[in-house]
């Protein structure tokens, strides 16, 4: 059997292939193949367990398995399909079984199957893509170390907490400074981070903050409200780490005390006067990290996040999410709900009942049972200012709202000119508030006459009344009913007594009924 551990050890300690020959017994084109495919593979170091068997799977797979009999599987298409979403290793497994008969070979068990395959992942990726699956978790946090930016006003540092999220497949990252840590700023956070991978995760692993979490339960948790719209319209799903568990979310947690030492301390000493300067020194570092070669790996964050890991991301919805929070509130007797010292209806059979609020910048949404009941453009500026539909009103509030001069002319110009002109009277020869009064009787006392009624009521009170009046013209409509009605009862009388007289032809009198005259 040939030497491999002596060959390269003796390589590897600068020996000439003319002495290792001399040494080994091998032959001179035989160093040469063994250098060259050690060359090859980079191998560039010997270790305990690379023994002559071990290097010789290594450095001849394809000549050890056919040695054997046993058909070497494509070890790079193994890598790429367990990439793939819902591929094992087993499922492959069978596949390369059913080659390996048609090529007429023995297929390796499944147990050295997955050794080889280790063996694989471990020399030439230095990590198994097994329980990393890329596309498939984005890790999210914030740093324990802040900067700050400087007050021009007084002087004074303010503190910038800093967001991390990273893809633990392949380790690349987005960060952004904000002055706070509340749920407008994760969000946001959020946002800018899908903007900036230009996809979207299967699963976001999150610490567990009031910011995102408003019940901490490893099986169930009960998500921030906002946290969940934001999921549900970027259709991702959010699994928060378990207290005190910082291995649910190792990526992230060796990945902030990178940033730190190479961000954050980078940017100790520098004095920035706005976040938007402070984030843009934060993106320069960063991008410089992300486009840094690995050290025991080919490539580097970004260019495995290229290549083996954006082709796996969900797409990017559009437009971008739109923030909001979420408050309870409950309907008050006005039918009106207070959001922020402003106030807002809602349809008045909700009063006494308690509603959900969304606020956004420029909306106010109010929700009962999920269903949305009224909506609203958001105040702004001076505290206690109305915004009112008149269709949430009662009716008697609705009358009394559009109550005006102008609505009532507008009325009566539907109806007829001489019921416009009776209104313009009363406007003209009353003040406003008496005028609205007597106009408030006069559509009261028209609720129960027709257009046409009340149209000839007006044309002959304004023909025969030098001072026209409400009771004027209530006793004329009330005449002209009566007298229309009993115009209607002597029309049917005459109606019977001719339909009685066609049929029968007579009609018998009280001398007939009197008895005989005597």
């Amino acid at each position: 059997m040939i030497n491999y551990h002596k060959i390269l050890e003796m390589h590897l300690q600068g020996i000439s292939q003319r002495t290792i020959s001399s040494s080994t017994g091998h032959s001179r084109d035989k160093i040469r193949e063994v250098v060259n495919q050690a060359k090859a593979k980079g191998l560039d170091e010997l270790s305990k367990e690379m023994n002559n068997p071990w290097l010789e799977d290594y450095l001849f797979p394809e000549k050890s398995a056919n040695q054997r009999g046993y058909y070497d599987p494509d070890w790079d298409y193994i890598h790429k399909e367990l990439l793939k979403k819902n591929v094992t290793l087993k499922l492959l497994h069978k596949e390369y079984e059913q080659e390996a008969k048609i090529q007429n070979k023995m297929p390796y068990a499944y147990r050295t199957f997955c050794e080889k395959y280790g063996h694989y992942g471990k020399k030439y990726k230095l990590t198994m893509p097994i329980h990393r699956k890329p596309g498939e978790i984005l890790e999210v946090d914030w740093a324990g170390s802040t900067l700050s930016v400087k007050n021009s006003e007084n002087g004074q540092d303010i503190k910038v907490y800093i967001f991390v999220a990273t893809w633990p497949f392949s380790q690349y990252s987005y960060v952004e400074g904000f002055y706070d840590m509340k749920t407008d700023n994760w969000l946001t956070a959020h946002i800018h981070a899908l903007e900036f991978f230009q996809g979207v995760p299967e699963t976001v692993v999150s610490d567990n903050l009031r910011t995102g979490v408003t019940k901490t339960d490893y099986s169930e948790p009960l998500l921030n409200e906002g946290y969940r719209q934001l999921s549900d319209y970027y259709r991702f799903t959010i699994v928060p780490a378990r207290v005190r568990a910082p291995k649910d979310k190792s990526s992230v947690e060796g990945n902030v005390g990178f940033i730190s030492r190479q961000v954050i301390a980078a940017l100790r000493n520098e004095t920035f006067f706005s976040l938007k300067e402070l984030n843009k020194a934060i993106s320069e570092k960063t991008q410089e990290l992300n486009q840094e070669a690995f050290q025991k790996r080919p490539g580097s964050r970004f260019t495995v996040f290229q290549e083996e890991e954006l082709p796996f991301l969900g797409p990017l919805r559009h437009p971008r999410f739109t923030q909001s929070q979420w408050r309870i509130s409950k309907v008050q007797l006005d039918y009106h709900i207070q959001v922020e010292r402003m106030f807002y209806s809602v349809p008045y059979e909700y009063v006494n009942d308690e509603v959900e609020v969304r606020i956004t910048d420029h909306l106010i949404e109010v929700y009962f049972n999920e269903h949305r009941i009224a909506s609203h453009k958001r105040l702004r500026g001076d505290i206690g200012q109305y915004s009112s539909n008149i269709d949430h009103m009662p009716d008697n509030h609705r009358r009394y709202l559009t109550h005006t001069p102008k609505e009532n002319l507008f009325w009566a110009e539907d109806i007829g000119s001489n019921t416009y002109a009776y209104v313009d009277y009363i406007l003209s020869n009353n003040v406003e508030k008496k005028a609205l009064k007597l106009l408030a009787t006069l559509r009261n006392t028209a609720s129960k006459y027709s257009s046409e009624e009340l149209e000839a009521g007006c044309h002959t009170l304004m023909t025969v009344a030098k001072e026209p009046t409400n009771s004027l013209l209530k006793s004329i409509l009330s005449r002209a009913k009566k007298r229309k009605k009993a115009l209607n009862t002597d029309s049917k009388t005459s109606i019977i007594e001719e339909q009685t007289d066609s049929k029968y032809g007579f009609v018998r009198g009280a001398a007939y009924f009197g008895g005989k005259n005597k």
